[in-house]
């Protein structure tokens, strides 16, 4: 569709206007489950438990396995930066957003599956960081027609507690996840096959676990929310066809909505930073705090119980002063958090005759970056709806994956790289520590250009060429 030309691609998507609040909420749990799903790869997979395991000493220290997951995680971005306009362009396009949802939710499902086979030994150290980087690469793919699925269930008036319900529902299902996975393999409640340590035999069959809790949870959406009508013609376009549409379509986003695009890159950069607070999480908890893996298992059920509620009440501001205040006030809590645990570290101090632990700054300062986390990011995917061109939200999304990948190599390698350089300077084990500086200053870049963006209250839609 070109909208240069209609009156009405002016006004706000039509899939955002025409939610039907009596048959919606069934849609809206349905949409939901494929986040709480999610957890068991974001929570389970990439935070709080198999790269831990990846981290460990079994995989040559923590320094050296974090450096090769951080390096991993820099090329997956990369990687989905050249490659997301395609999907992106394409999930609604042909009027298979559903469809390819499917498809990138299943590979998710079989390579984390396959992590059953990375025994602890340092030679597959490589295999285990490269199935969890090819998972998070298919794991934004079918983001980006997730997030495009909000317009399709919520209204203007309820769009930003829809979109915290979702993030919300992820954190509750990380935190059942989590609890079984302790009970039945970390910590096992009763003597099972599962439970032998023998060859971390109970850590791989996790990865068993993950992958059928995403499948299963990823059905509903599948079936209660209906795919997109198909255009009645489709030009195809080749794969370097696609990045030439990309160009056109950013250059005509910036000279009818200059601050869509300032947002979009505002957003690229701080939401690298929110990824890395997760993906590195439990990383430095253990590597840096010391945490036993059932410890930092209990620190991401406490964690995601706060951040759930986090998301809940940042939804609901977002309704009611808007996306943008509400990022900003989850950036400045994030920032003052993480400085928080780099300056202290695992010290022992003693305040106002009180004694305070390394473990008690990771515990309090921790929660916090947890309950900032939920509403930066939810707000973020609701600013982006609200600004969604008529009938485009799909593409708009996609550009969203674009420009936030396109840098996603950022929080990753300067982790990567204050670890680096910290090495030489500080006793062996204490480098991992700082790369929090890292994810600061990612944090810090993305807050700072965010700050004369216009909200969506005050930005008009963008016109939007066709194909």
């Amino acid at each position: 569709m070109n909208t240069a030309s209609a009156p009405e691609a002016m006004q706000p998507s039509p899939e955002l206007t025409s939610g039907n609040e009596a048959t919606g909420r069934g849609r809206v749990i349905a949409w939901a489950a494929w986040d709480w799903g999610s957890a068991a790869f974001n929570a389970v997979m990439t935070t709080f438990v198999f790269t831990v395991y990846l981290t460990s000493n079994a995989f040559g220290g923590e320094d050296q396995a974090s450096a090769v997951l951080g390096g991993a995680l820099s090329i997956a971005g990369l990687a989905i930066a050249l490659l997301a306009p395609v999907t992106g362009q394409r999930s609604d396009a042909g009027g298979r957003r559903k469809l390819w949802l499917g498809v990138n939710t299943a590979a998710v499902a079989i390579l984390t599956a396959l992590c059953f086979f990375v025994f602890p030994r340092p030679e597959f150290l490589l295999l285990g960081v490269a199935l969890i980087a090819l998972g998070n690469i298919f794991f934004e793919f079918a983001g980006v027609n997730y997030n495009a699925m909000l317009t399709q269930i919520s209204t203007p008036k309820n769009i930003g507690k829809v979109s915290g319900f979702g993030w919300a529902m992820g954190y509750l299902g990380g935190i059942v996840a989590l609890l079984i996975v302790l009970q039945l393999f970390v910590q096992p409640s009763f003597d099972w096959y599962g439970a032998s340590t023998e060859d971390s035999l109970n850590i791989r069959l996790v990865a068993v676990f993950s992958a059928l809790w995403f499948f299963i949870f990823a059905l509903p959406v599948m079936f209660a929310v209906p795919e997109l009508p198909r255009p009645v013609q489709v030009k195809p376009l080749g794969f370097m066809a696609s990045y030439a549409l990309l160009v056109r379509r950013i250059k005509a986003i910036y000279a009818t909505s200059p601050h869509t695009i300032y947002f979009l890159l505002a957003s690229a950069v701080f939401r690298d930073g929110l990824a890395a607070v997760f993906t590195f999480g439990g990383v430095i908890a253990a590597g840096t705090f010391g945490f036993e893996l059932s410890q930092v298992i209990f620190f991401a059920i406490f964690g995601n119980v706060v951040a759930a509620v986090g998301a809940v009440i940042g939804g609901f501001l977002d309704d009611r002063v808007g996306p943008k205040a509400v990022i900003i006030g989850s950036l400045v809590g994030l920032l003052i958090a993480g400085t928080m645990i780099l300056v202290l570290g695992n010290g022992d101090y003693v305040f106002f005759g009180t004694e305070w632990a390394g473990s008690t700054t990771f515990w309090v300062f921790g929660l916090f970056l947890c309950l900032f986390v939920g509403p930066a990011q939810s707000s973020s995917r609701a600013y982006l709806a609200r600004l969604a061109p008529h009938g485009e939200s799909g593409e708009l999304f996609g550009l969203y994956a674009t420009t936030g990948r396109a840098v996603s190599f950022l929080a990753p390698a300067l982790f990567t790289l204050c670890i680096a350089l910290a090495t030489p300077l500080v006793a062996a084990g204490e480098a991992q520590r700082w790369g929090i500086l890292g994810i600061m200053v990612v944090l810090l870049a993305g807050l700072l250009v965010l700050l004369p963006v216009k909200s969506p209250d005050k930005t008009s839609i963008a016109v939007v060429p066709s194909a």
